[in-house]
C-alpha cells in the first residue's frame, strides 16, 4: 500500500480532468501495462508508442482506473484529460502535498544514481525511506516515485536528470525538495547544453528551488558546483576529497582486492571509519555527498557510516563478477561519459590481473568535443596497459580493436582465451546495451 491514495474523483480534481465510469480507489500509478499492479492508476504515455493502445492490457492486469485522451472504454473507470503527461505531473504535485517535508533531490553530470542509492541507505537507517528505481529521473519517474512511496514514508530521495534548461525547475515544482545535492558538473550531454556553463546553469536550478529552511549539499572540489552556494537561500553543506575546508571529507582512502573503498570520514558532526560495499575509488566522493545530505537531514554519524556500509548500487554499476572462464568482469555497462569512463578504466587498472581488457562503447551526446574525448579515453587505456575493444565506436581510433557490435565483442573476447588471471571492464552509453556482453560472459 502506498502512502498516497486517491479516489478517481480526487484524481480528476487534481489533474483538471473529468472522471467517468464507476468511482474507485487508486493506490499508486504505472506507465507500463506489463508491470501494473492491482489498484494502480494506468497512465498511457504518448511517445514513440501510444500507451492508449495498452489500456485494455493494463485493466486485465488489475489497474483500477486510467487516464485517457481518447473516448473511454465502456463500463471502466477513467479520467479524461487533455494530456496524460501533464496530468501525471499534476498528480505528482498532489502526491507530494501528502508526503512528509523531507524530500531530497539529486542532480549532477556524474554519480546521480550511485549517490541516490547510497543516500537512500543512509536515510533508511533512521527514516522509512522511498527512492526512485534505477535512473528513473525524468518527468515520468519523479511523479511516479512520489505516487509510489509506501505507507509510512518519512523521507523520499529523487534523482533528477536534465535534457536542457528549465527541466530541473519543472521537476522541482513537482517534488518540492527540501534538500538538494549536486554531485559534479562535467562534459556529459553537451549536445543539449552547449557548454559546461550551460550544464552548471541547468543543474543549479535544483538549489535555486530550495526553501530558506532547506539544505544545499555541494561538491567543494568542483568550482562550478561550489559557486552554486551564491544561487541558493538554503543552508549550504559542502563535501569533497581535495578540499580541506569541506564540511564532509575523507582521509586515508584505500581499496581492497575487490575494489571496495575504506576511508576515515571527517565532518563537522565528528569522524567515523567507513567501508563501502560499492566498488571503485570514485564512489568515495558519492559516499561523501550521501553522508553530507544524511547528516544535514538529522541522521546520526554512526548511522551514516552503517548505511554507507550496507548500500548496494543499481544494476550494471561497478559490479565485479566472475566469468565462466574465471576472468573477473567489472560490469559498469549502464552508461558512460568521459568522467565515468576514466573512473572505470582506473578501477580496472586497480584489479590484480596479468591482462586487462576494456570492452567499451560510444560515449553519446558529447557534442563537438566527442571525437577528442574518445581519443583521450583510448590514450588513457594505453597508458594504463589496458587493451581496448571498441564496440561500434570508431572515434576511439587506432589505439583500439574495433568490432561492429556485441556479437563481435563476444567473439573478440573468446579469441583472447580469457582465464582467471585476466580482468575485463564492460562500459558504454545506454545506446550500446553492452550488458549483453556481460550476460554472455557470466553464467
Amino acid at each position: 500500500m502506498s502512502a498516497v491514495q486517491f479516489t478517481s474523483d480526487e484524481v480528476a480534481k487534481a489533474v483538471g480532468g473529468h472522471a467517468v465510469g464507476p468511482a474507485t480507489r487508486i493506490d499508486g500509478a504505472s506507465i507500463d501495462s506489463r508491470s501494473v499492479e492491482a489498484g494502480q492508476l494506468f497512465v498511457p504515455v504518448v511517445a514513440e508508442r501510444d500507451g492508449h493502445d495498452f489500456i485494455e492490457a493494463a485493466l486485465a492486469s488489475g489497474a483500477a482506473a486510467y487516464l485517457t485522451q481518447r473516448d473511454p472504454l465502456p463500463e471502466t473507470s477513467a479520467i479524461l484529460v487533455g494530456d496524460t503527461g501533464d496530468a501525471l505531473l499534476d498528480l505528482g504535485r498532489a502526491a507530494r502535498a501528502l508526503l512528509p517535508d523531507r524530500v531530497v533531490g539529486i542532480t549532477g553530470s556524474v554519480g546521480k544514481t550511485s549517490t541516490k542509492d547510497l543516500l537512500a541507505a543512509v536515510l533508511g537507517t533512521t527514516y522509512a525511506t522511498a527512492a526512485n528505481e534505477r535512473s528513473f529521473n525524468n518527468e515520468l519517474g519523479v511523479p511516479l516515485t512520489l505516487l509510489g512511496a509506501p505507507a509510512g514514508t518519512e523521507a523520499v530521495v529523487v534523482e533528477m536528470g536534465a535534457r536542457g534548461r528549465s527541466h530541473i525547475t519543472l521537476l522541482c515544482d513537482v517534488a518540492r525538495p527540501t534538500i538538494g545535492v549536486v554531485t559534479v558538473v562535467e562534459g556529459a550531454h553537451l549536445e543539449h547544453f552547449g557548454s559546461l556553463a550551460g550544464v552548471a546553469t541547468a543543474k543549479a536550478e535544483l538549489v535555486e528551488a530550495l526553501p530558506r529552511a532547506g539544505t544545499a549539499v555541494l561538491n567543494a572540489d568542483d568550482p562550478l558546483v561550489a559557486a552554486m552556494a551564491e544561487r541558493t537561500v538554503a543552508t549550504v553543506v559542502t563535501f569533497g576529497i581535495e578540499s580541506v575546508t569541506a564540511d564532509v571529507g575523507a582521509d586515508d582512502v584505500r581499496l581492497d582486492d575487490d575494489l571496495r573503498p575504506s576511508f576515515r570520514l571527517r565532518s563537522a558532526w565528528g569522524d567515523a571509519d567507513v567501508r563501502l560495499a560499492a566498488r571503485g575509488r570514485h564512489q568515495v566522493v558519492n559516499a561523501l555527498a550521501a553522508a553530507a545530505a544524511g547528516l544535514g537531514a538529522g541522521v546520526a554519524l554512526e548511522a551514516v557510516a552503517d548505511g554507507l556500509a550496507r548500500a548496494t548500487l543499481s544494476p550494471h554499476r561497478m559490479d565485479l563478477v566472475r566469468a565462466a572462464s574465471g576472468a573477473r568482469v567489472l560490469n559498469d555497462a549502464y552508461n558512460a561519459n568521459p568522467t565515468s569512463m576514466v573512473a572505470g578504466l582506473r578501477a580496472l587498472a586497480a584489479i590484480d590481473a596479468e591482462r586487462r581488457v576494456a570492452v567499451i562503447g560510444v560515449m553519446a551526446e558529447l557534442g563537438a568535443d566527442g571525437e577528442e574525448a574518445h581519443a583521450d579515453v583510448a590514450a588513457l587505456a594505453r597508458s594504463l596497459g589496458i587493451d581496448v575493444i571498441a564496440v561500434a565506436a570508431p572515434p576511439y581510433g587506432d589505439l583500439a580493436t574495433h568490432v561492429a557490435g556485441v556479437p563481435g565483442a563476444i567473439d573478440a573476447l573468446g579469441a583472447l582465451g580469457l582465464g582467471e588471471h585476466d580482468a575485463v571492464l564492460v562500459k558504454g552509453s545506454r545506446v550500446a546495451a553492452l550488458e549483453r556482453v556481460v550476460e554472455a560472459l557470466v553464467p
